[in-house]
């Protein structure tokens, strides 16, 4: 163990521009004194090697690097240690690698991207002449139990030596040092994890090191830098001790093992060990009373007029006066003791004269920090939702009070007003709402009064709520194609009828471009494209501000402007292909020799109250953190240096609500799958009554790409997929499949019982969880309809490689962008019964109610894929209308967004 302490190397983490603000600062300053002074106090403070990394969104990656390993070559007081090149970027890390001097270590390579890809990098790094950080993942992801870092580390080393000839000795595994006491038991094991991987690794595969980055392990406890320490220093000791070569950790604040005060050394090895089942509670309880004593031991020291430390124990904020206490319930999201503190508020008349005065004094404070918070990134989106429910009950105790009280200030003269009123609704014929919802929560949260229309809401209905309720913006959501014309149709009103007041426009569907083109050219008072939630409140409060909405008015129109010319300048420089030549580049396949599988059934079969318990095990979590706002891949997202413990504690409610969901049958899920026999019939699919094609039961509609491609390139259309009627000789019988899932019955419901509670967060997240939910039932019944289908019988895909889709087949949905058209769904739901089978509707743009419900097709040949349609051309929109029986208007109408020219 001595000899093993000794030899370890300790990297200094204090250049990343990841891990360090003060560096960070410097680098974006241009402050490279600062910088390098930093570099230079690592190596004082006892660094053997200094980790860099510059990766930032707004710098230039090679530039930066090469200048500042330039700057530390010319300082011999750090260019005597050697440098590890820290970047997720290849060309950042080759671009270092040109200038270093001597040996250095490139951090990192992985097989995430696959083999090939590995081995290539893997060569470059050797021909430098430099050592790899080796990650533990692949393509499947991180490794994050002990089996799966040593199997993934192993293929590597072999792959390494065996293939690319890359010495051993240059060979450092990183097996993910990830972080614990989470309050998640499948992270309780994962300090151990590391330390028996380490162990392991260094067993067998000879001369290859073991690094990691030590401050990952801590994360749970930001903000209690004593605790920190002493797990690092703790952590330290036991991973030297399995074979640890060296670790990135900060050199100047190591604590001494031997020095770890006995009683909180037993807590955290308790932790990191995984010793016992409450070892996490254990440590966060003691973690608060060191934080505690920290505060009262600052006040014994004099008066402070600064704000309380954010990570002050639970028991020592209620100590603080009425109006501290209930600032830090709206910072925290603690509406544990909010009524009682707001009721104690109320009754100090000397303060607090009204009612009304509670809410414009301390509670609004409180909500002006949380958005100044989510404004500067300092804040995520789960936090400021449950910051609004504790604004929400604390309203809702003070409402009976304020009713009188309003009637007697009214009485006075006395008037008060929000920061403004904002309308908003999902347009006429779209159901979905959870962007919207969301929306309101953070505007309620900055004094906005929110009239939230619901969905489905007609042109009329939301112009008329905007004049009754005299509203300052109006706000637009959608999350289907057709809504985005039912956008432009409100702004060609609100022009008719003279309103004057800000549109601003949202969804899943909308876009900037979109709004720029279609919507803002339809109504002069202006019109605004907002990307998420936390950008509203700043575009609102810049439009209701008389001195800022010029300026900030002029910019968008500006900004519109040039994409409009962009747009106009694409599309004459990028002309389609006509149909004709378009549908001589289609696939090419043999189809004597295609596989096509027979189902073992043909027509529709209804699957009625599925169990939720079968569906959970498929859920994909990735797009569950989207729709909060909180960017990463799941799970690394969980561990994330800006959002993973928010992002932890946003997944453990999510498992708590879920499981209630499911145990008490909250939701009901129903399905209907079914297949038929089918042909191609140029670009329409015929789908026939039995195998003797006797009878045409229906036609899918298709539509083809029409952008000129390179060579080599296809322009496809669903319908290649599907073997041609006309093939020659004795054409072959192929199948299609169709499917509608939904698990939203009951979703609304559930939502609706927690906002009569006050309680968005958790409305919301019954949304999202109906979502995820209804898109696992999707991935379910594929998977049956593969196994169906014989070809899928034999997948034994993981978890992983299924929300990745490696399996053949793919379920392209009309509305979606390899069949733009929606209305190829009521064709789909006619065949397959979905209504009467699943209780899912259909409104009059075709959007599936309930919300949380998915449809489509199966298309089973071995290289169908899922590509995009794009734009479409005049002679595609004549032939597609002839084939539907429709107008050329009509046709237009339903695929506005694609036409590649004016109507």
């Amino acid at each position: 163990m001595n000899n093993a302490a000794a030899q370890f190397l300790v990297i200094g983490e204090r250049t990343n521009i990841t891990g360090s603000p003060k560096f960070a600062r410097a680098i974006k300053a241009g402050d490279w004194n600062a910088a390098v002074a930093i570099a230079r106090q690592q190596v004082e403070s006892g660094a053997n090697l200094i980790d860099v990394n510059v990766d930032e969104g707004m710098t230039d990656g090679e530039a930066t690097m090469v200048k500042f390993l330039n700057l530390i070559a010319a300082e011999p007081e750090i260019s005597r240690v050697p440098v590890m090149i820290d970047s997720s970027k290849w060309s950042v890390l080759e671009a270092g690698l040109k200038c270093l001097q001597g040996k250095g270590v490139v951090n990192s390579i992985s097989l995430k991207d696959g083999e090939a890809e590995f081995l290539r990098r893997a060569g470059l790094v050797r021909r430098y002449g430099a050592a790899a950080v080796v990650m533990a993942f692949d393509e499947q992801g991180q490794a994050a139990d002990r089996d799966a870092k040593v199997r993934i580390c192993t293929r590597a080393y072999r792959l390494l030596v065996d293939r690319a000839g890359f010495p051993p000795e240059d060979i450092v595994f990183d097996p993910n040092i990830l972080t614990v006491a989470t309050g998640i038991d499948e992270h309780n094991n994962y300090a151990v994890d590391f330390l028996e991987a380490t162990r392991l690794i260094k067993q067998t595969l000879p001369h290859a090191k073991v690094s990691g980055g030590v401050s990952n392990v801590s994360f749970s406890f930001r903000g209690n830098n004593p605790v920190r320490e002493a797990m690092h220093a703790a952590f330290l000791y036991h991973a030297i001790g399995a074979g640890l070569d060296m670790a990135i950790v900060n050199a100047g604040m190591l604590d001494v093992y031997e020095e770890i005060p006995k009683d909180l050394l037993e807590r955290i090895e308790d932790v990191l060990l995984n010793r016992r089942p409450d070892s996490t509670e254990r440590l966060v309880t003691f973690a608060e009373e060191i934080k505690a004593r920290e505060i009262e031991a600052k006040a014994a020291a004099g008066p402070s007029t600064g704000p309380r430390p954010a990570g002050e124990a639970s028991s020592a904020w209620r100590q603080g006066t009425v109006e501290e206490r209930l600032g830090h319930a709206m910072v925290k999201g603690i509406d544990t003791f909010v009524d009682a503190d707001t009721e104690e508020a109320r009754q100090n008349t000397a303060r607090y004269p009204r009612p009304l005065n509670v809410i414009e004094g301390p509670l609004m404070d409180g909500m002006r920090v949380v958005g100044d918070l989510f404004g500067a990134g300092k804040m995520f989106l789960p936090q400021v939702v449950k910051s609004a429910r504790v604004m929400k009950k604390a309203v809702a105790l003070l409402t009976p009070y304020m009713e009188e009280e309003k009637r007697l200030h009214a009485a006075a003269g006395g008037q008060t007003r929000p920061n403004g009123r904002f309308v908003i609704a999902t347009v006429k014929g779209d159901v979905h709402d959870i962007g919207k919802n969301i929306v309101g929560v953070v505007l309620a949260c900055n004094n906005y009064e929110v009239i939230d229309l619901g969905v489905m809401v007609p042109c009329e209905k939301i112009l008329a709520t905007a004049r009754e309720k005299k509203a300052d913006v109006i706000g637009l959501s959608g999350l289907i194609t057709p809504s985005l014309d039912e956008m432009v149709h409100v702004a060609r009103e609100m022009k008719r009828e003279g309103l004057t007041i800000p549109l601003l426009i949202g969804g899943a569907t909308t876009s900037a471009a979109h709004t720029a083109v279609k919507i803002a050219p339809e109504y002069a008072q202006g019109v605004v494209h907002v990307l998420d939630a936390s950008r509203v409140v700043n575009v609102v409060s810049s439009l209701l501000s008389d001195g800022d909405k010029p300026k900030f008015m002029a910019e968008v129109r500006s900004k519109q402007e040039r994409q409009r010319e962009e747009f106009a300048a694409r599309r004459s420089r990028r002309p389609l292909l006509s149909l004709a030549e378009a549908r001589a580049r289609h696939p090419v396949f043999d189809w004597a020799a295609v596989d096509i599988p027979r189902p073992e059934f043909f027509g529709a079969r209804a699957y009625p109250a599925v169990p939720l318990s079968e569906v959970v095990p498929f859920i994909d979590w990735g797009p569950f953190f989207s729709a909060w706002e909180l960017h990463g891949r799941y799970p690394d997202i969980l561990t994330d240096a800006v959002v993973g413990v928010e992002a932890t504690k946003l997944f453990a409610d999510a498992q708590r609500l879920l499981a209630r969901i499911v145990a008490e049958k909250r939701f009901t899920a129903n399905a209907v799958v079914g297949f038929w026999p089918c042909n191609a019939v140029g670009d329409d699919i015929e789908v026939y009554a039995d195998e003797s094609r006797s009878r045409v039961v229906t036609v899918f509609h298709t539509l083809r790409q029409q952008l000129d491609k390179p060579a080599g390139q296809f322009n496809d259309a669903l319908a290649d997929y599907i073997a041609p009627r006309d093939s020659g000789g004795a054409a072959r019988v192929d199948y299609i499949g169709g499917f509608a899932v939904t698990a939203g019955h009951g979703v609304e419901g559930f939502a609706a019982e927690f906002r009569a509670a006050l309680d968005d967060y958790s409305a919301i997240m019954a949304q999202a969880l109906g979502d995820r939910l209804a898109e696992a039932m999707a991935e379910m019944f594929h998977q049956r309809a593969r196994q169906a289908c014989g070809f899928g019988r034999t997948e034994n895909l993981s978890h992983a490689e299924l929300i990745r889709e490696r399996y053949r087949g793919v379920r392209p949905a009309p509305g979606y962008p390899a069949c733009p058209d929606h209305t190829e769904k009521p064709i789909l739901f006619d065949l397959l019964g979905a209504g009467a089978a699943t209780g899912i509707t259909l409104t009059e743009s075709c959007a599936m109610n309930p919300a949380s419900s998915v449809s489509g097709w199966y298309f089973n040949h071995p290289e169908a894929k899922y590509f995009g349609v794009g734009k479409i051309g005049r002679d595609q929109i004549s032939d597609y209308a002839a084939r539907k029986g429709w107008t050329v208007a009509e046709a237009e109408k339903w695929l506005g967004p694609y036409l590649d020219y004016e109507p």
